[in-house]
């Protein structure tokens, strides 16, 4: 609910704060004095227009605040949550009007955006009057308002969701028509890819390998021959090293078993020979083994080649060639199963297609049976409200594709003298007539989950019986929602539950406005000026007292 109201330089509103109660709450007050401004300043906390020309004269900047309990509104904090604001059980909305057109909205402190502020507002309040944000103005508003009255809000909810399953499965067929002609294309070329490196056999560290070995075959004849001359000099040629060695070991091994101090010297040397022998050994083995073999080398380029070409058009490497392929067969595999995917999907859809023919079927016969129903109950009322003869006829309109709500849409025709044809409300029904069409709905649809309503104009064109009529309807909403109420009528002023004069002042030559809550001697002679005029007269204050006493026991 709406708890308090501080209004800045608007129009001829200088500094203005309102602490709102719960119940009713009616704004009383001579004409012009400021109480249509209220309803402007509440308008642009709602969303609507921002404009230069509700600056207040001389000032730079017009300021709007209110602040809402909402502790009992999970919704509201769920989504300025998903919004990115900090909300508890209080939301303070800020809406400043400068004249160089900086314009801003603020939410608990942070900047926001007109978008979230329209979106949240009219969660919190409605204003019933000739206002922008008229729920009967909005002919969206209507079907809900039917479905409403006619219980149907969750078979509503079960078409809606049929609607938005049966949405999805064409999105994604549509999306699967354009793919599978993209897919064509791809499965040719990637069918090539795969295959193409499938036929190369490739194996991790094959190219390692045929490079080790392509290296060896290229200098064969180099290995061979320094190899086996090196055996030559070691051990196979005339005045080889091992023969030389060998006597020179033989000589030293003589000298230390004469001299025991070359013994060392000698085991060294008789060590080197073994050695080089191996070595020597070894040299003529691997001679041995070299031979050229031309046709392996140009089997191995042409290998490294194929591998080079491989690398040249998937991955750096084999093993990277290897997962590229990986890679493209499970896309290989998503491809050739779209077919199947296709048939899943049209059998969905059109098993979505008929249970949504059978739920539209449902939803649309059960508008229409309480179309006359809530006909005949919405005219009850506005007799009632001093429109007799009110013809109210909600009509429904096939239309040519469904939509998410069903297969029809919904609009109140409204004709307020007899013999006029019914035409659509918003065209010709005015302020106040739509301002009681909006209390005779809450008569009948007592359910909202917005909490505060602001009827404006609700007396327009109205008086005795009718007003105190009036005046009990709003108390009754009252019992359910928060209800503010601009009214001239002493008759409805009667069953507020909190009363607040607007006055109009001029002092130094400026004029601006002021609110008072009044307390019960203050309210007696606010309701005795509403009776009497600017003479307020004893027997004015005695009915006024009456009048309360009544109104205060309803």
């Amino acid at each position: 609910m709406l708890t308090d109201l501080t209004i800045k330089n608007v129009a001829i509103i200088d500094t203005l704060h309102i602490g709102f109660k719960k119940g009713l709450t009616v704004l009383t007050g001579e004409t012009g004095a400021g109480k249509s401004i209220i309803i402007d300043a509440v308008g642009l906390i709602m969303g609507s227009r921002a404009s230069s020309d509700l600056i207040r004269s001389g000032e730079e900047e017009a300021v709007v605040e209110a602040l809402f309990d909402i502790t009992a509104l999970p919704n509201i904090r769920q989504l300025l949550s998903e919004a990115g604001f900090d909300c508890e059980n209080e939301l303070l909305i800020k809406r400043s009007l400068s004249r160089s057109g900086k314009n801003r909205i603020f939410i608990n402190g942070g900047m926001s955006t007109l978008a979230l502020l329209s979106d949240i507002a009219p969660r919190l309040i409605n204003i019933y009057g000739q206002h922008d944000s008229q729920t009967l103005l909005k002919p969206e508003n209507h079907l809900r308002l039917l479905d409403a009255f006619a219980g149907i809000v969750e078979m509503r909810q079960k078409f809606t969701n049929l609607f938005n399953r049966l949405s999805s499965i064409r999105d994604k067929l549509s999306g699967l028509e354009q793919a599978e002609r993209e897919a064509e294309r791809r499965l040719d070329l990637l069918s090539f890819q795969s295959e193409e490196i499938a036929e190369a056999a490739l194996k991790p560290g094959e190219e390692e390998e045929l490079e080790e070995q392509r290296l060896l075959l290229a200098n064969a004849e180099k290995l061979g021959g320094v190899s086996g001359e090196a055996f030559d000099r070691l051990y196979g040629g005339d005045g080889a090293l091992l023969g030389q060695l060998r006597r020179i070991s033989g000589s030293i091994t003589e000298l230390s078993a004469i001299d025991q101090s070359l013994q060392e010297a000698a085991t060294s040397l008789e060590g080197a020979y073994l050695q080089l022998e191996d070595i020597a050994i070894t040299l003529r083995d691997y001679s041995s083994r070299i031979e050229s073999d031309p046709a392996t080398l140009q089997r191995i380029d042409d290998r490294l080649d194929q591998l080079g070409r491989l690398k040249k058009k998937y991955a750096p490497t084999v093993e990277e060639i290897l997962v590229y392929k990986a890679t493209i067969d499970a896309e290989l595999e998503q491809l050739l199963g779209m077919g199947q995917n296709r048939h899943t999907l049209e059998v969905e859809r059109d098993n979505l297609e008929t249970a949504l023919k059978l739920s539209g079927g449902e939803l649309t016969a059960a508008r229409l049976h309480a179309s006359a129903k809530l006909k005949k109950a919405l005219e009850a009322e506005a007799h009632q409200l001093a429109m007799k003869g009110a013809i109210i006829e909600p009509t429904l309109e096939t239309l040519p594709e469904p939509r998410s709500s069903g297969f029809e849409r919904v609009e109140f025709l409204f004709s307020s003298n007899p013999g006029e044809a019914p035409r659509p409300m918003a065209r010709i029904a005015s302020g106040g007539e739509l301002s009681r069409l909006m209390l005779a709905i809450k008569q009948i649809l007592p359910e909202s989950d917005v909490p505060t309503l602001i009827f404006d104009e609700v007396d327009t064109g109205i008086g005795g019986a009718t007003s105190e009529l009036v005046g009990r309807k709003l108390k009754n909403v009252a019992t359910r929602q928060q209800v503010l109420c601009i009214t001239h009528l002493p008759q409805v002023a009667v069953f507020a539950d909190q009363q607040l004069r607007v006055e109009k002042l001029i002092t130094e030559s400026r004029t601006t406005t002021r609110l008072l809550e009044l307390g019960q001697e203050e309210r007696t002679r606010e309701v005795a000026r509403m009776l009497a005029g600017t003479t307020v007269t004893d027997s004015a204050l005695k009915h006024a007292s009456e009048m309360l006493a009544a109104g205060i026991k309803v």
